[in-house]
């Protein structure tokens, strides 16, 4: 395994424009055996991180979530590694993601929802883990932020992106 040493750290995104040049950037450094698993809350970016890894790879797309379908795979258009792109959500055990059939060897395989599902697997993978931040208003649900203009103000924020290296 190669992959994202250079990442490693903490770093915050302003824009999905950016977390998917960020993606772009990742991608162009995984390799064929590197596995990522994405964590964060719905909507913080994993599926647009992993839109740019795509971009990066050079990937027949698009790159969209894979809920319905658990796994989708994305092959090279520039003679390079396929993408195997994973949503471990709707699973219930590491059994399961292992039961897919994953080719991690030839491939970079990323996982959405991956936390404690890919011991096992391999010994060594990256953790991405995307936090949503606050928009930095000022405004709280106290002065009446429930309303529609709320997930403007969340989707607006930036994220903190933590990249390490498991175990």
């Amino acid at each position: 395994m190669t992959g994202i040493e250079d990442f490693v750290g903490r770093r915050e995104i302003a824009s999905p424009e950016d977390m998917e040049a960020f993606g772009r950037e990742l991608g162009e450094a995984l390799r064929a055996g590197d596995l990522v698993v994405l964590t964060g809350p719905l909507g913080a970016g994993k599926t647009t991180l992993t839109r740019g890894i795509g971009a990066g790879l050079g990937v027949r797309g698009p790159v969209q979530s894979p809920t319905f379908v658990i796994a989708r795979t994305h092959p090279s258009e520039v003679d390079g590694p396929p993408l195997v792109h994973v949503d471990a959500y709707r699973l219930g055990s590491p059994a399961e993601l292992d039961d897919i059939g994953l080719d991690l060897d030839r491939s970079v395989t990323i996982v959405e929802w991956g936390r404690d599902m890919v011991d096992g697997l391999t010994d060594v993978w990256w953790e991405i883990e995307i936090d949503r931040g606050w928009s930095g208003t000022g405004v709280d649900n106290a002065c009446g932020t429930s309303n529609a203009f709320v997930a403007d103000l969340e989707d607006a924020a930036p994220r903190t992106v933590t990249v390490t290296r498991r175990p």
